[in-house]
């Protein structure tokens, strides 16, 4: 007996010779292209480094490359929300201090420091107040005013060197570029940042309040030691507003624009896009309306350049209210000096 075993035929590829060349051909023209694109990938990646830094050097943050923990925030990196918030309450801290320690021991009567804000800020033109102030609302006052000064005085006007004359004509520059390209504007104004003065000088700060507020000036500098008392002061608001025009942006750098402070006039209505109370206002709550008893501490904005109109204008500048100013209504302030509760406390959002 015959056992037959099954046949079974194996299949092979088989190229021809020609066949085989020409892939091996095409394989090695490939590996070529790749390795091609990849130094040009390589090439690509070093140049664009090498703009990022020339980028970094003229916005004035060639640093970026140094560790996080010991980058320095002037013109280094970017102003976010969370600074511009722990530099402006450390701010104001200060400004209430100052403020509090002029109450408790007054150089002169309460109602003439009054009366001496009061025409300060209305340049003038204040009439006479009836009632006699408080130690309560002179401090209130005594805040809105240091807050005036810093807001007019310093961050709204780039202070960059010890010469009055130069920084007008320095703020004077910054609107013109600003006002032609804002990216431009935005870079001139960090590089310029970045060579500014380290802090300014006691005449030249001495003379910034001088100017905004003149009448209470001359009646705190005829005591040296109430004179070093708000130099500090005006120091501090100085770096806050160097902080704020020597920085990047928070979208890093690709947003062209820059901040401006505002502080809403005593007397004026309560715009809640503007303002935040920091006590309650009674009058508000039951539908009367009130108005602006001080202003403990400035607003911001953020100013962008407006859109392009379809014929090609340019439309006017947009400002974002970025924080709002803290404020005291008159009838809270009246409250307060009534009771003798402090006006300071956790802000309440309108």
């Amino acid at each position: 007996m015959e056992f037959g075993h099954p046949q079974h035929q194996m299949q092979h590829d088989v190229v021809s010779g020609e066949q085989y060349r020409y892939a091996l051909t095409n394989f090695r023209i490939a590996h070529e292209k790749v390795e091609e694109q990849r130094r040009q990938l390589e090439e690509q990646e070093k140049q664009v480094a090498l703009l990022r830094a020339r980028i970094a050097t003229l916005e004035g943050s060639s640093n970026l490359g140094q560790d996080p923990a010991t980058r320095t925030r002037q013109g280094g990196s970017s102003v976010d929300d969370f600074s511009i918030k722990n530099s402006a309450s450390k701010l104001e801290r200060l400004i209430n201090r100052w403020a509090a320690d002029i109450v408790r021991a007054p150089p002169a009567p309460i109602d003439q420091i009054r009366d001496l804000i009061l025409s300060d800020l209305s340049q003038g033109e204040a009439p006479p107040a009836t009632a006699s102030a408080t130690p309560m609302q002179v401090q209130n006052l005594l805040r809105h005013v240091m807050s005036e000064a810093i807001s007019e005085g310093i961050i709204n006007c780039l202070i960059v060197t010890d010469s009055s004359e130069a920084n007008i004509q320095l703020t004077r520059i910054h609107e013109h570029l600003f006002a032609k390209d804002p990216t431009v504007a935005s870079v001139w104004r960090r590089q310029t940042f970045s060579a500014a003065v380290e802090a300014c000088s006691p005449q030249m700060l001495l003379n910034i309040f001088s100017e905004q507020m003149p009448t209470l000036a001359e009646l705190l500098c005829t005591n040296p030691s109430l004179t070093a008392a708000f130099l500090p002061v005006l120091e501090a608001g100085y770096q806050f507003s160097r902080m704020l025009h020597g920085s990047n942006s928070s979208a890093g750098g690709t947003v062209d624009a820059f901040y401006r402070s505002f502080v809403p006039e005593i007397g004026s209505p309560l715009y809640p896009r503007q303002i935040e109370l920091i006590k309650r206002c009674l009058k508000s709550e039951s539908g009367q309306p009130d108005r602006v008893g001080a202003t403990i501490f400035p607003g911001l904005v953020k100013v962008n350049r407006g859109p392009m109109t379809p014929g090609g204008k340019q439309t006017e500048n947009v400002q974002t209210v970025v924080r709002r100013a803290q404020v005291v209504c008159e009838c809270a302030l009246a409250a307060a000096a009534v009771n003798g509760t402090p006006t300071s406390g956790t802000p309440i959002s309108r």
